[in-house]
């Protein structure tokens, strides 16, 4: 049993169904709560506008009758380890009628991929005024308000008021450094198609909030240099070393006293694990409610139970840090927990995990893409820049496209978006 079809659980269930579902040597089930799977790296491509979800999502129950496995509605919501159950919550409709009730499934052995939310670490204000961009349906209802947010300019009798038209993205990560980019283009792009009460230059204003001394804490320097340069030219506003103490209505309350004026926020400052990781029966967590797992991706209280992607603390030889929550990790995993399970039933020991780490890339949209690719061939890493780490960027979505659907359905996807982009307009309107 796989629990989260995020890109580590999808992936897995994918290629177990297609190893083993399909010659009946056992028989696998996704467990997930959402109806359909979308690439999270893309989220905030749908959060700016830029990208219609609906053309890059992927159904569930389609996937698992593609590839031989079994997909169920349900939420994790505990675990009975002496009788190798999974407790599922019950799930309702948007309406409040039930849809599946709370139930117990049986495994023999089981995967946890659930993922990561958004830490907004306790700060006042966040919940009530700023979106998270965890799921789709987040990043779609922040694409709703910006949309709009220029229409109610537009129509209002008044002139913009100072912070209306302001965007406070906090936390300067991939997601938010990504989606800085994004709505400096694709906000833009709306007002130009008719809003001419709005000026860009004058009413339409990004910000990008960091805590950290630098953007991108997480990469190479030089990889935060070059995208804090290309974001300081485009005309997004970066604060470094700026801890925000409230998000207010009107706007993003800094430590130090000063207010950044902002109607619209999101807030991508900080992942954990989901609670619930920490009442699973005793399994062991970290902190931030991640799994600690042992390097074979076992959890380190139960052989039987698995943990991989951003909810398991996995070991990383030589750092102090577990291997970080990125989508190549994910990729690996599954790919090693394929390879563990066949392990399994054939009653063979099982191997290490070893991250590979082939570097980092940060896309800025259509402005530029910088990042930095791993030379395992020279020792070391190397930096890149432009047209070549843009198609590199996009050969990360290929790659998973490719996992999940194999090379004929991946190729026609893809020449299917691309047709039905050119027929309508650069931006998501409604």
């Amino acid at each position: 049993m796989v629990v989260g079809g995020g890109a580590a659980g999808l992936d897995l269930a994918t290629r177990l169904g297609d190893r083993l579902g399909q010659r009946h040597r056992a028989r696998i089930t996704l467990v997930e709560r959402a109806r359909a799977h979308l690439w999270k790296p893309m989220l905030h491509a749908v959060a700016a506008g830029s990208m219609d979800p609906g053309a890059h999502e992927l159904n569930y129950l389609a996937q698992a009758h593609w590839h031989h496995f079994s997909y169920r509605l349900g939420e994790l919501s505990g675990l009975d380890r002496a009788a190798k159950q999974v407790r599922l919550a019950a799930m309702s409709d948007d309406e409040g009628r039930e849809i599946t009730p709370a139930r117990t499934i049986r495994y023999d052995t089981l995967v946890i991929a659930i993922g990561s939310i958004t830490n907004d670490f306790g700060t006042p204000g966040v919940a009530a005024h700023a979106v998270p961009l965890e799921t789709p349906q987040q990043a779609a209802r922040f694409n709703r308000r910006v949309v709009n947010a220029c229409i109610r300019a537009h129509a209002q009798p008044g002139p913009v008021r100072p912070g209306q038209l302001h965007v406070a993205v906090i936390g300067a990560g991939a997601t938010g450094t990504e989606l800085a980019a994004e709505l400096h283009r694709t906000v833009r792009a709306v007002v130009a198609y008719g809003l001419d009460r709005i000026d860009p230059e004058r009413d339409i204003r990004i910000v990008l909030i960091e805590a950290a001394p630098r953007i991108l804490p997480g990469l190479p320097e030089r990889i935060s240099e070059a995208t804090h340069k290309l974001l300081t030219e485009l005309g997004v506003e970066v604060r470094t070393g700026a801890r925000v103490a409230e998000v207010r209505t009107d706007g993003v309350l800094l430590a130090d006293g000063a207010f950044v004026p902002a109607e619209l926020a999101v807030w991508a400052a900080g992942v954990k694990a989901p609670e619930v990781l920490a009442r699973l029966d005793g399994l062991e967590v970290n902190r931030i409610n991640q799994l600690a797992v042992e390097p074979t991706l076992q959890t380190t209280r139960d052989p039987d139970v698995f943990a991989l992607g951003d909810c398991a603390a996995c070991p990383w030889p030589g750092h102090a840090t577990p291997v970080p929550p990125r989508a190549q990790a994910a990729h690996q995993q599954a790919a090693h927990m394929l390879r563990q399970i066949e392990r399994r039933l054939r009653g063979a020991p099982l191997q290490p995990y070893a991250y590979r780490d082939f570097g980092s890339l940060v896309s800025l949209g259509d402005y530029s893409t910088v990042g930095n690719m791993m030379g395992f061939l020279v020792g070391r890493s190397f930096f890149i820049e432009g047209l070549f780490a843009r198609l590199m960027y996009r050969s990360l979505y290929a790659l998973h496209q490719r996992a999940l659907h194999g090379n004929f359905r991946a190729l026609a996807g893809w020449l299917s978006r691309s047709l039905s982009r050119r027929a309508g307009p650069l931006v998501k309107l409604h």
